[in-house]
């Protein structure tokens, strides 16, 4: 009996270097370092970049000839090629996220992930702790937190119900942390005649709700699941 347990207990042992990695991982894909310093180099979007602008318009006024600048994407399009053309600007967000994961786990960062993660994750989403750093990623990026379930789902990491229940929590406000402080957090600077806050509440308050109700959603799936597994026993 041993003999046999004891590559189990090889394998899960981690390293002062795991966790390093680990805490590495969390504050790069986090967004934390975002922003216009020196130290935003160890932030994922900042890092990511951006698309330049391309010509979208081309005008004669008085003054000259005038030109109007867009996305990669352009503007206008419809169907099968705009949604190709849109697929085509995720691909360095998803080539980038994979390729960072890769060497965080060369140096067990998942491992790490696995063992100090498991005992908040499983009771709280039926999740193992090898997830924490898609679940992180996904409050940041949409793309990014897809690529990583993906690849811990080809991994063996999740079965089929851990990859449903994971995905409702991103599906539910993904990129919550993003989305929310880009285009949400304006409302909060609107005011009344009176002077007094439109919003009667804080960043904070309204962000935790929506981490919370992503949290009930998920675990929504999780009984769905139970259900369904139960059904086909």
């Amino acid at each position: 009996m041993s003999e046999t347990q004891s590559p189990q207990t090889e394998q899960e042992k981690v390293g002062i270097g795991a966790y390093i990695s680990l805490i590495f991982a969390c504050i790069f894909f986090s967004g934390v370092l975002a922003g216009s310093n020196w130290w935003s180099v160890f932030d994922f979007t900042t890092l990511n970049g951006s698309l330049g602008k391309v010509v979208t318009a081309v005008s004669q006024t008085a003054d000259g000839v005038t030109t109007a600048l867009g996305s990669f994407r352009g503007k206008g399009g419809s169907g099968a090629m705009d949604g190709f053309v849109f697929a085509v600007t995720l691909i360095p967000t998803v080539m980038f996220a994979l390729a960072m994961v890769t060497v965080l786990e060369h140096y067990g960062a998942l491992k790490a992930a696995r063992k100090m993660l498991t005992p908040v994750l499983r009771p709280l989403l039926g999740l193992p702790g090898s997830c924490g750093l898609a679940l992180i990623t996904s409050l940041q990026s949409t793309d990014g937190g897809a690529a990583l379930t993906r690849q811990l789902k080809d991994a063996g990491e999740l079965d089929e119900a851990e990859t449903n229940i994971f995905c409702q929590f991103q599906y539910s406000a993904d990129a919550t942390i993003t989305n929310f402080l880009s285009s949400g957090a304006v409302i909060f600077t609107l005011t009344l005649a009176d002077g007094t806050p439109a919003v009667p509440t804080s960043i904070g308050v309204c962000l935790g709700l929506i981490l919370v109700m992503k949290i009930v959603i998920a675990n929504v799936m999780r009984l769905l699941m139970i259900r369904s597994h139960k059904k086909a026993a």
